[in-house]
C-alpha cells in the first residue's frame, strides 16, 4: 500500500502528471495494430480516394480537354494521397507497385496479399462512389480504358504500353522512395509519372497502370472485356523493375550482385 501511495504521490509531484510507460501487453497491441492493420486501412482509404478522383475526372471530362483533365487529376490526386498517407503504409495504392516494392525489399511478403485485398476493395469503393455522385447518363457515356481497346488487333500494343508505362511508375516509386541514393520529392514525382503516362499512352491502352484502378470500375460497370490486360501488363512491369533494381541499378543494400567491398 505504501509503495502504491508513493508512486501516486510521485505521479502528481509538483502538480504535474508523469506519463507511465505502457505495459508489455499494451505495447504488443499497439505494435500489432500499427504494423499489420493500420497500413492496410490506409491502403484501402488511399486507393478509394485516388480512384474516386480518377474515375470522376474521366466521367466529368469535357470534349475540349482531351486527356489533360484525367492526367492532371490522377497525378495530383496520387501525389497528395502519397504525401498524406505514405508514411504509414508506403503509399502504394496499386497492386503492381506493392509487388515491385516487395521484390526490392520495401514490403514484407506476408503483407503483399493484405495490401492487394485492401487496394482492390478501395478501388471498388472509389468507383462505386464516383458512380453514386455522377448523373447516370454521364457515367455510362464516359470514355476511358474500357473503350480504348476494342479489337483484338489492339491487344499486343496495349499490353506492351501497359508494361512500359507501369515500369516508369514503379521505377519512380522504388527508386524515389525506397532506394537510398535517390530519395527526394517522391510523392509528387510519382504523381508526375502518372500524369506523363496518361498523356503519352492514354490513347494506346488507357494508361491504367494499376489493377485496382481497373478492377473497381469493371466491377461497378460489369464490364470485363480485355480486363486481363490491366493485370498482365502492370504485373509484368513489376517483375521487370524488380530485376532492374535488384541486379543493376539499386543501391548496395538492395542490389544482389556487384556490391564491391
Amino acid at each position: 500500500m505504501f509503495t502504491e501511495a508513493a508512486v501516486s504521490m510521485c505521479d502528481l509531484e509538483s502538480g504535474s502528471v508523469k506519463v507511465k510507460e505502457p505495459s508489455n501487453r499494451g505495447r504488443w497491441h499497439g505494435c500489432w495494430y500499427e504494423r499489420l492493420v493500420q497500413p492496410c486501412l490506409v491502403e484501402l482509404l488511399g486507393s478509394a480516394l485516388f480512384i474516386f478522383i480518377g474515375c470522376l475526372s474521366v466521367i466529368e471530362n469535357g470534349p475540349d480537354t482531351g486527356r489533360l483533365q484525367p492526367a492532371l487529376a490522377h497525378g495530383l490526386a496520387l501525389g497528395l494521397v502519397i504525401a498524406t498517407l505514405g508514411n504509414i503504409s508506403g503509399g502504394h495504392f496499386n497492386p503492381a507497385v506493392s509487388l515491385a516494392a516487395m521484390l526490392v525489399g520495401g514490403l514484407k511478403l506476408t503483407m503483399l496479399f493484405p495490401y492487394w485485398i485492401s487496394q482492390l476493395c478501395g478501388g471498388l469503393i472509389g468507383a462505386a462512389l464516383a458512380k453514386a455522385v455522377s448523373p447516370e447518363d454521364r457515367f455510362w457515356n464516359a470514355t476511358g480504358a474500357f473503350v480504348t481497346v476494342q479489337e483484338s488487333e489492339q491487344v499486343a500494343g496495349a499490353v506492351v504500353a501497359e508494361v512500359i508505362l507501369t515500369t516508369l511508375l514503379a521505377l519512380t516509386v522504388c527508386m524515389g522512395a525506397i532506394n537510398e541514393k535517390t530519395l527526394g520529392l517522391a510523392p509528387f514525382c510519382i504523381g508526375f509519372s502518372v500524369t506523363v503516362d496518361i498523356l503519352a499512352g492514354g490513347a494506346v491502352s488507357g494508361a491504367c497502370m494499376n489493377p485496382a484502378r481497373a478492377f473497381g470500375p469493371a466491377m461497378v460497370a460489369n464490364h470485363w472485356d480485355y480486363h486481363w490486360i490491366y493485370w498482365l501488363g502492370p504485373l509484368l512491369a513489376s517483375l521487370l523493375v524488380g530485376v532492374l533494381i535488384r541486379f543493376f541499378i539499386g543501391d548496395a543494400k538492395i542490389r544482389l550482385i556487384l556490391k564491391g567491398r
